[in-house]
């Protein structure tokens, strides 16, 4: 494979106005319950800025790496990825009710973040080995369902939207990969049907739901989140309330820095100011579709257009779940929330796309 093009640009500047953004964000939105914890305002902006540091790191490692190399790792980092996955029940640690991360240290290491562009990128060597014409028998395509299913329930029991997010990406790639209709329309059916069974299998799910269709109903209790930040995003209006001059991260709003991150930024800039943050989100996924639709080679595009749609699905379930659209599921806002492996991750995914972009054909 001889490299064509320099790293695409665009794509590049897009992901980083996004992290000033989001190092602006963390800084204003965190800043009050920073100096009542720990008594400085800016510890958690210091670690972002870190955080970010660090992520440039595995983002150069990436844009730089040979593709055939990373296509012999994709199968060992599946088995680890599991394997951690398996263990988490017993090892993680329990951060507000969930056990989703190890602890090593004072960092916390999510092995769903890992799991996620190893999943797309094994699913993508999969897709191009088996061929359009396996795919569309039943034989292959129930194989290859198999395959997709496995580590979205490993973490489904934890981390609902995180395996949202890996089962959306992956069944975005199998409608570009031209698997039949009908057969789309059963996965979703099924995919529907196990999702609502896990909710209900959990009181606590079933109370989001609830909450979610009527966060109004219990405001001081289950709709307390989304009820903080329809009032946040409410308050910002069209020009916002002024950059650092949020009410709700006064210790009204949990997780502002974090999942929430979104409404602080409708608060303060607001709506003009998170319309924009929106508009980059979109660019991003238009950047990355483009990237995906230039590449010849049929694993570079499954891989581009999957490691696309997962970031784009978790911005749209960030933001859908801080204006109310969607019940309350706690992932990140990629690159802006708050979170170390969730941002390293995701900046190396970048480089990969990065990567990728190499290869295009303009």
């Amino acid at each position: 494979m001889d490299k064509k093009n320099q790293p695409d640009l665009v794509l590049f500047l897009i992901t980083l106005v996004l992290l000033i953004i989001g190092l602006i964000m963390v800084l204003s939105a965190s800043s009050y319950e920073a100096m009542l914890d720990y008594d400085d305002a800016l510890h958690f902006f210091k670690r972002q800025a870190a955080f970010m540091a660090m992520g440039f790191i595995p983002m150069f490692i990436m844009m730089n790496i040979n593709i055939d190399f990373v296509k012999r790792l994709a199968f060992p980092g599946l088995a680890i990825s599991i394997v951690l996955l398996l263990l988490l029940p017993v090892f993680g640690v329990d951060v507000n009710g969930a056990v989703r991360w190890y602890r090593i240290g004072p960092l916390q290491f999510g092995p769903a973040e890992m799991a996620k562009p190893i999943v797309i990128v094994f699913f993508a060597m999969w897709l191009t080995a088996l061929g359009k014409k396996n795919l569309r028998t039943f034989k292959g395509f129930f194989i290859t369902l198999l395959i997709l299913a496995v580590v979205p329930v490993l973490i489904i029991g934890e981390d609902l939207g995180t395996a949202v997010c890996i089962a959306g990406a992956m069944f975005c790639m199998l409608i570009v990969a031209e698997v039949p209709v009908s057969y789309l329309i059963g996965l979703a059916c099924t995919a529907a049907a196990g999702v609502a069974a896990m909710i209900v299998a959990e009181p606590y799910r079933v109370q989001r739901i609830l909450a979610f269709l009527d966060p109004f109903a219990d405001p001081l209790g289950k709709g307390y989140q989304v009820v903080q930040s329809l009032y946040a995003i409410g308050s910002g209006s069209m020009f916002g309330v002024g950059l650092g001059a949020s009410r709700q991260k006064l210790m009204h709003l949990p997780e502002m820095h974090t999942d929430f991150i979104f409404s602080i930024i409708g608060e303060e800039l607001g709506f003009l100011g998170a319309a924009f943050v929106i508009l980059l989100f979109a660019a991003f996924i238009w950047r990355g579709f483009l990237l995906s639709s230039q590449l010849e080679d049929r694993f570079m595009a499954f891989t581009a257009f999957g490691l696309t749609a997962s970031i784009g699905i978790q911005a749209i379930i960030n933001i859908g779940v801080a204006v109310g659209a969607f019940p309350v599921t706690g992932i990140p806002l990629p690159f802006i929330s708050y979170g170390g492996s969730s941002l390293i991750f995701m900046m190396a995914t970048v480089g990969f796309l990065l990567n990728l972009s190499k290869y295009a054909k303009k």
